[in-house]
This record gives C-alpha cells, structure tokens and sequence, in this order.
C-alpha cells in the first residue's frame, strides 16, 4: 500500500483493515515512550525534542504530498479550525502530557489518566456527532479500562507538585477529545495526510517561542549528536507522520467514540513492548489487565445488526 493512499484505501477494505491500522498506530505510540525516556534521560529538555519533532513530522509529510501531487490549500471557512486543531494538539497535549508526568512524579499514574480519554470522546461522539453507542459498547469500554488499571497499577512516590501535575494531565485529556472532534469535522473534507500535515506544521508555529526561549537553553554539540537524533527522528517519522495518519483514518471511519478506545490501550502496549525488550516485568496480574483490556476493545467495536 502506498503511503500517500492510506486513506483511500482505508475506505475500500473492510474493518479488519481499519482496525489492523489502528492497533499498528497504537503500537508505535507504544514504543514511542521509550525513545521519549531516552531522550528524557539525555537531558534534553521537553521544548526543544518535543518542536524538534513536530516540524520535523510537518516537513516529512509535506515532501511526501507535494511529491505525489497531494498538496491541497486549506479553505478559507476551514482555517479557524486547522487552527483550533493544531493548538489542540500538539500544542496543548504534549506540553501538558509530558510536564504532567513530571510534576506527579508517576508515570504508571500519568497513563491511568491518559486513558480516561474514551470516557469523554464518547460523550463527544455522541452529542456533537450523534454517534450510534449501546450498553455492549460501554462494557467494554469499563472492561478496558480496568484491565488498564490492572496494567499500570504499582506503588511509586508522587511528586512534590502532584495536584498541579493532574491538572495538566486531565488539560492533556480534554485536548485530545477536542482534537478528535475537529478532526471528524475535517475529515470530509481533507486526506488524512493534509490534515496531519497542516496540523504540524501549525502547531510547529505554535511551539517555536517555547523552542527559542527555553528549548534552547544549556545547547551544545550534544543536541545535535546521534544519540538524540536517532529517538527525534523515530519519533517524527514514525510516531508522528505515520501514526497520526493512520489515526486520522480511524476517527473518519470508526468515528471519536469508538476509535478513542484504541488510545486507551497506549500504556497497556507500553508496558508489553517495555516487558518484550527486557525494560520492564510484568507480574500475573499485568497479563490478565491486557487479556481483559483487548477483550474490551472487542466488546467496545460491537454494532448491533437488524
């Protein structure tokens, strides 16, 4: 399949397809905390990898389209929301993600918050979108939530500012169910590759004073080294352009209700792929939550039929 078409094919395949896609993007998202760690271990402050990436996505996506002939303008009635998109993530949700797992002091806490997020997509999806959900759906929706909580669940200490780090974190949550929910509004109009784009390349606006005034600070010959390059890079290319793309498809073809449960799943699949390269292990209880959490992403998929 050729990269620039996913979306098109996305819309010719059956679901399987559509869900394949989406756990493939939750995967790379998975692992994508474990170049962040690596780069969070290096020192290299938030605001300098986390812009790094972000235009680096931007401009990767933007080659991609010009040279397949994919380039569209935004229209004019669509600017406000390219904006609103943009400043809903990356802008809001990575900044508020990435200090809020550091002022609590715990990310096994951090991700038990993070994956509320299907929790108010539903009601997203419902009221604006009128997005079809029954009692199947819901259950399964609580089913993975709590195979999460048996995931993640450990004793750790909590940061000094762990109040303020919730805070940012739920900010982080909202964000992200207003990114969706733009996003469905934009998905008719626009490939998913022209969204994804647009709002990188926005939010790269976005975040370069935070670049330029504390990005910046304590630079030298080390940032540009390969040691950070290499997780910056994997994070673009693969966690940003293609993981983004593949979401946007999603949310088109599954809607924000239903796709946002896949999301959930994001620190289940970090703690498996921690526990495969040998960075974490995981205890009984951590395999029956993943049992229990795909389980319920099944459940939550299910439409009933006349």
């Amino acid at each position: 399949m050729k990269y620039s078409s996913i979306g098109k094919e996305l819309g010719k395949n059956s679901k399987f397809l559509i869900y394949t896609v989406s756990l493939f993007a939750i995967i790379l998202w998975g692992i994508s905390y474990i170049w962040t760690n690596q780069l969070i271990a290096l020192d290299i402050p938030v605001t300098y990898f986390v812009f790094v990436r972000i235009l680096f996505a931007g401009l990767v996506l933007f080659l991609l389209n010009a040279a397949s002939g994919r380039i569209a303008k935004i229209k004019r009635r669509d600017i406000p929301k390219f904006l609103l998109l943009a400043f809903f993530e990356p802008f809001i949700y990575f900044i508020c993600e990435s200090y809020g797992v550091k002022e609590t002091g715990s990310p096994t806490l951090s991700a038990m918050i993070i994956a509320t997020i299907p929790i108010f997509s539903v009601g997203a999806g419902v009221i604006f979108f009128k997005e079809k959900i029954n009692a199947v759906n819901i259950s399964g929706i609580l089913m993975c939530l709590l195979g999460i909580v048996l995931v993640v669940m450990s004793k750790g200490e909590l940061g000094k500012h762990f109040i303020f780090g919730i805070i940012l974190l739920l900010i982080a949550v909202l964000s992200e169910v207003g990114h969706a929910s733009v996003t469905k509004s934009l998905s008719g109009n626009y490939s998913s590759q022209i969204i994804v784009m647009y709002q990188f390349l926005i939010g790269s606006v976005y975040l370069l004073p935070l670049f330029i005034f504390k990005g910046l600070d304590g630079f030298s010959a080390r940032y540009m080294s390969a040691d950070v390059w290499y997780p910056i890079i994997c994070l673009s290319v693969l966690c940003s352009s293609l993981a983004f793309s593949l979401w946007v498809s999603t949310i088109k073809s599954l809607g924000v209700a239903k796709s946002s449960i896949f999301s959930a799943l994001i620190p289940v699949v970090a703690a498996l792929v921690s526990w495969i390269l040998g960075h974490e292990i995981l205890n009984l209880r951590q395999f029956t939550g993943i049992v229990i959490s795909a389980i319920g992403v099944v459940l939550s998929q299910y439409t009933k039929r006349k």
